[in-house]
């Protein structure tokens, strides 16, 4: 599937209070890999900047006010992103903001699917910070230039996170879409070899195992079909 990591900058915190989107970015993935193609535009949001929000981002109303307008990009945003499964940290933050914009112009709410990387790292890491910077750092991704929020930096640092998130969980339910080339069997007659000495696993190493299992069946939302496979036997 067709993944796009997004990012807003906005205003202030509600867009039911009028707050507009400032800076918008997304970023198409390419497999495991971030892809050339992004979107990436800062926008004029027609009012004020709150201080607070100025001290987040540092995009102040002089700054944006000869950028284009929410109304000028919008048809080209939809192109970048139809189709596409949005990868976004606290998703529903960020999808008020776009359908706000969209219902000032007269389109409908976005329709596509979205991954709430918030969400599944509070499931992943429960009683643990769970911001971007928490992430980060939990994942060893150097984020040491994001002195300020950037919606652009901002998805480019989430991609990071999402692929550290994700790790192991694409081969493991059948999502790369790399071709496969099967290999022969190689079967050995050789009676003078030797057995393959097997050893056990210890309790510690299966406990190990088994809250791997869970953390995987929690990230992919019961989509761990190792796990149903041992619980079934």
């Amino acid at each position: 599937m067709r993944r796009i990591v997004l990012d807003t900058e906005t205003t202030g915190l509600d867009p039911k209070q009028g707050h507009r989107i400032i800076e918008l970015a997304a970023i198409e993935l390419d497999g495991r890999k971030v892809s050339v193609r992004r979107f990436h535009r800062y926008l004029n949001p027609e009012r004020e900047i709150e201080a607070g929000a100025v001290a987040i981002h540092g995009l102040t109303y002089e700054r944006l006010q000869n950028e284009a307008k929410f109304a000028d990009i919008a048809t080209s945003f939809l192109e970048f992103i139809e189709g596409a499964e949005l990868v976004i940290h606290n998703a529903p933050f960020d999808m008020g903001f776009l359908n706000s914009e969209l219902e000032l112009i007269g389109l409908p709410p976005l329709q596509n699917a979205v991954v709430d990387t918030l969400k599944v790292a509070r499931e992943m890491h429960p009683g643990k910070k769970n911001s971007l910077d928490a992430l980060c750092s939990r994942y060893e991704i150097d984020n040491a230039h994001r002195t300020l929020h950037g919606a652009l930096l901002d998805t480019e640092l989430l991609a990071e996170v999402y692929f550290a998130m994700t790790r192991g969980q694409n081969s493991l339910l059948g999502e790369d879409d790399a071709p496969k080339t099967r290999q022969p069997a190689v079967l050995s007659t050789d009676a003078s070899r030797p057995m393959l000495r097997v050893l056990q696993p210890s309790q510690e190493e299966m406990d190990e195992h088994a809250q791997q299992l869970v953390d995987i069946d929690k990230a992919s939302k019961g989509a761990c079909l190792w796990k149903k496979l041992e619980e079934t036997a």
